[in-house]
């Protein structure tokens, strides 16, 4: 496989056999000023028979039915997250029934997929394109287990692809936490209810076939609709989509480390500093304890100061609805939901909108909502000298994270703030080169630790308003020093630059990086 760099001196292959030809990433907006154009497909037609009984014995019977086949392509969504049973069974009838290569296009994989680990090694998954790999899937990525270099999309990215055909799926299996008997669904009601099915709208949009698994079958009408009827080709009923109780969690809670609630704060004071708090304000924020936090500091700001913001987007918490309902937004665009609290907000605010991820995030169609985002919040596991962004793999080069949104909303916003420690067990987060690009640092404003905050050099503005504020601005550079001096400098990660296994996507469909196999 040759590899060729890119705009950020990156190696990636121009052409992967079994995946096709690429383009090097050449800037944030590279691919959309030269005039590129994302066709746009004609969802595939649903079929005209007039069989009004969708519902089908067992999904046994539905994959039958399905036509699935050996080396087609099947998606699912992830908003049942940590609790989702759905996926392995799929995975488990389709060998049953000697279905083999499969490719795996899932919106993301989570510590509740584990087993797909086994379902490669069987030979029933040849190909995997995720947003996220964690726990023994990540390790036997990593080590090399597939033959075929697995697909990283940004959330934003995977609807980029899904529409302009790069992921062609040939049968979507749709988690449904509340169906009725021709196919309408939703995730906010049920005993596994999820809240918003935002990565599964634009897979039941796209896919040739759409198969509605559902716990909870309930009569028409049913009270809120996510997923309409006529995307749907079949309807199951299985005993439970997986465990509630790591479905939606309680209220996700703030961080009382004081070194998450230092960060925090300072975090907070430069998005006061940069003059962007004020009504209209856009805002997203991640899950995390440190953001929730900084989310904290910036609700009582708008309350104090009687602010009142135009909309938070991407996952939602629980308390960004209590926000909501406060009245300092005036709208919550949900493409996933978090926790419980969410849940029910969904059901019940006419102004939380569900959205899919193409309206959250994609770059290629005429409007997402990332890009009128004002400020973000990013967590991150290390970013480098050039303020470059590492999500996705541990300081041993194994894949254990997510792109999730997180390029998308740093490439849309006015000010994108990523927060993180500047160590970890005894390992700096500050590196001269991350060992995984996610995020490309021409796209992240600024860089927040307890030790100090590092603002990109491409905004001087904003590195004198923080220095007006009171905040103390260090050089990224001396930061890295600074901490080196305490923990040591780590060996470089023993990886096998011949053979890669990953392949890091940016939102435009543009290769940011390469992950190398390691030991482990």
């Amino acid at each position: 496989m040759k590899l060729v760099p890119n705009a950020l001196g990156r190696m990636v292959p121009e052409e992967v056999p079994e995946l096709g030809r690429f383009e090097p990433y050449g800037g944030l907006w590279a691919r959309l000023e030269r005039g590129y154009e994302a066709p746009r497909l004609v969802p595939p037609l649903k079929g005209t028979s007039r069989r009004k009984d969708k519902l089908a014995e067992s999904l046994e019977a539905a994959v039958r039915r399905s036509g699935l086949e050996s080396g087609m392509t099947v998606s699912f969504h992830h908003h049942l997250r940590n609790g989702d049973a759905l996926l392995p069974q799929v995975l488990e009838v389709c060998e049953n029934l000697g279905i083999r290569d499969l490719t795996l296009a899932p919106s993301s994989l989570t510590d509740a997929h584990e087993a797909v680990a086994d379902f490669v090694r069987r030979g029933v998954v040849r190909v995997l394109h995720t947003s996220g790999v964690r726990g023994e899937v990540g390790k036997a990525i990593s080590r090399g287990e597939l033959e075929v270099p697995v697909v990283i999309h940004s959330h934003g990215g995977r609807a980029r692809a899904i529409e302009e055909g790069s992921i062609s799926i040939d049968v979507a299996f749709l988690a449904a936490p509340a169906c009725d008997p021709q196919g309408n669904l939703t995730g906010a009601l049920g005993p596994t209810g999820c809240g918003s099915l935002g990565y599964a709208q634009t897979d039941a949009r796209y896919a040739r076939h759409v198969v509605a698994v559902t716990d909870n079958l309930v009569p028409q009408p049913l009270a809120h609709v996510s997923i309409p009827q006529y995307l749907v080709d079949q309807v199951v009923v299985t005993e439970s989509l997986g465990d509630p109780k790591k479905i939606a969690t309680g209220a996700a809670r703030i961080t009382r480390n004081p070194v998450d609630l230092r960060i925090a704060q300072d975090a907070f004071r430069v998005i006061r500093a940069s003059g962007l708090l004020e009504n209209g304000v856009s805002f997203q924020v991640g899950a995390g304890g440190a953001s929730l936090a900084v989310a904290q500091y910036v609700r009582e700001y708008m309350k104090d100061k009687g602010i009142v913001g135009s909309f938070g987007c991407g996952g939602i918490t629980g308390y960004m609805v209590q926000m909501l309902e406060e009245g300092l937004f005036k709208a919550l665009y949900d493409v996933q939901s978090f926790d419980a609290a969410v849940r029910d907000s969904v059901a019940k605010n006419r102004n939380h909108i569900e959205i899919d991820q193409s309206w959250y995030a994609n770059p290629l169609n005429r409007g997402c909502v990332v890009h009128d985002l004002d400020v973000v919040v990013l967590a991150a596991l290390d970013v480098d000298v050039d303020f470059h962004v590492n999500v996705l793999t541990g300081h041993d080069g194994v894949l254990r994270g997510a792109s999730g949104g997180h390029c998308d909303t740093a490439a849309g916003a006015k000010l994108s703030v990523v927060v993180l420690p500047s160590f970890r067990g005894g390992v700096p987060s500050i590196k001269d080169r991350v060992q995984t690009v996610v995020t490309p640092g021409e796209s992240v404003d600024v860089v927040v630790t307890e030790r100090g905050v590092c603002v990109n050099p491409r905004r001087p503005e904003l590195a004198e308003a923080a220095r007006g504020a009171g905040l103390k601005v260090v050089d990224i550079h001396d930061l890295k020093a600074q901490v080196e001096r305490l923990t040591g400098v780590p060996e470089p990660v023993a990886a096998d630059t011949s053979r890669v296994v990953a392949l890091v996507e940016y939102r435009d469909g543009t290769l940011l990086d390469s992950v190398y196999r390691v030991d482990c």
